[in-house]
């Protein structure tokens, strides 16, 4: 009997791969030429199944510039569906950039599919989760969180796997089950948070449970986890995709695609209180001029605010951009409701430069019909929406890439660094830069 959990996840996958095989099919109905070619680049463009395939994350950036991201799936591990998924590194050499497969999952206890990108943790290694693999969940596995730390000697072997170390295994019962797009979270002294979309004790409205928010904590050399808070349908809300994030006072903030009031997510918050974490729903959406439906997780900016997208919902039924201020008692406000030429469905988290400048993509619309990166700019009379970029700008094949679903980095110069899930080449998605 198929595992109704996997299921869900069978189908959302099926859909980003049935997107590849929309672009093969597409005519070229989209043809635009786009004014911003020149601050475009493809800086990768996944090759097929042995080399990685379909990219959703986004990637993560380190202090030397260099980007980690995933793909969820491809690779030589063969006990996964179109295989078990990779861990990248791409670093820059000149004017060029070098891509290194630093990790293949192989599925079964190793994990397979990740479903988010890789973090950098306080100790310079990597870490991350994958959405199967490991152990429980009618053989399937309920994922992993894993740890890589570069291979001794790496200067003498530039191209070797890093090492990997398997945290924690998901059981699928109250511990939670398959970490999806969600970013992990660190507090001082190394301890790990995330959240996972199934598991935990509802099992009465949600079969598989409504997911949970975790820790990881080290002892003794291990790691062990505790469950921070369970999440139930009635009265509370259900299915976190993203991730959680720290305020200066050790709280934690997020959201959730459904539940709620309204049954149409939330955004949450869990106090810290000495060893107790207690919850607190900031906002409720309604699924009208609001939104409805967060995929993303959130950011906060210097004074706490917080910033998030709705993949649906919102004026014009295409998602939206919002914030909640911190005072007076989190106010809600919707910055921008897309409305289809200007993008429609963002998936990933926006992220802000150092002017307070918002940056972030759409999975869909926009000129071509196949996404677009925003930016949403502060000022006395409000916010201004600026769309940068329209994917697929000469139509078929999308060589610039399509549908992009991740967070963007960020770096120094203000140049921005993402992954399309599909287009490019061989329509296996690209990583790309694109400067402002």
């Amino acid at each position: 009997m198929t595992n109704p959990a996997h299921k869900v996840l069978l189908n959302r996958d099926l859909r980003r791969a049935g997107f590849a095989l929309l672009l093969m099919c597409a005519l070229a109905m989209y043809i635009m030429p786009s004014a911003q070619a020149q601050t475009y680049t493809v800086l990768h463009n996944f090759q097929g199944q042995n080399s990685g395939i379909y990219p959703t994350s986004g990637v993560s950036i380190d202090r030397g510039g260099n980007l980690y991201g995933t793909t969820q799936y491809g690779g030589p591990g063969m006990n996964c569906y179109e295989g078990c998924g990779i861990v990248f590194k791409m670093s820059r050499h000149g004017s060029s950039w070098l891509f290194t497969p630093i990790y293949n999952f192989q599925g079964g206890l190793d994990g397979g599919n990740p479903g988010a990108r890789p973090v950098i943790g306080p100790n310079g290694s990597l870490f991350g989760t994958t959405t199967q693999g490991g152990t429980g969940c009618l053989g399937m596995g309920c994922g992993t969180a894993y740890n890589l730390q570069p291979p001794p000697h790496a200067s003498a072997n530039v191209l070797g796997q890093w090492l990997e170390t398997v945290l924690y295994r998901f059981q699928g019962g109250n511990d939670g089950a398959s970490p999806e797009d969600a970013d992990l979270a660190f507090d001082a002294a190394g301890n790990i948070y995330g959240t996972t979309l199934f598991g935990g004790q509802d099992i009465y409205y949600c079969q598989d449970g409504c997911g949970t928010v975790y820790e990881l904590s080290r002892v003794n050399g291990n790691w062990t986890e505790s469950i921070l808070h369970a999440f139930f349908q009635t009265g509370d809300a259900m299915q976190p995709w993203g991730g959680v994030i720290f305020d200066q006072g050790g709280n934690l903030y997020g959201t959730t695609n459904g539940g709620g009031a309204n049954r149409d997510g939330v955004v949450y918050q869990l106090i810290h209180s000495g060893s107790s974490w207690t919850e607190n729903i900031l906002y409720n959406f309604t699924g009208g001029s609001d939104g409805e439906g967060p995929y993303a997780g959130l950011m906060m900016d210097q004074q706490g605010n917080l910033y998030g997208t709705t993949c649906c919902g919102a004026t014009n039924l295409n998602g939206s951009v919002f914030e909640l201020t911190r005072s007076p008692d989190w106010a809600f406000s919707t910055l921008h409701a897309f409305g289809g030429p200007d993008g429609q469905e963002p998936l990933g988290t926006v992220v802000m430069d150092a002017a307070g400048n918002l940056y972030g993509t759409t999975s869909a619309g926009g000129a071509n019909g196949w996404g677009t990166i925003f930016k949403l700019s502060p000022g006395s009379g409000g916010w201004t929406f600026t769309s940068l970029y329209d994917f697929c700008p000469g139509g078929y094949p999308c060589t610039d890439g399509a549908g992009p679903s991740g967070t963007l980095a960020i770096d120094a110069a203000g140049n921005l660094y993402g992954t399309t899930m599909n287009g490019g080449a061989t329509g296996g998605g690209v990583v790309f830069e694109f400067a402002p």
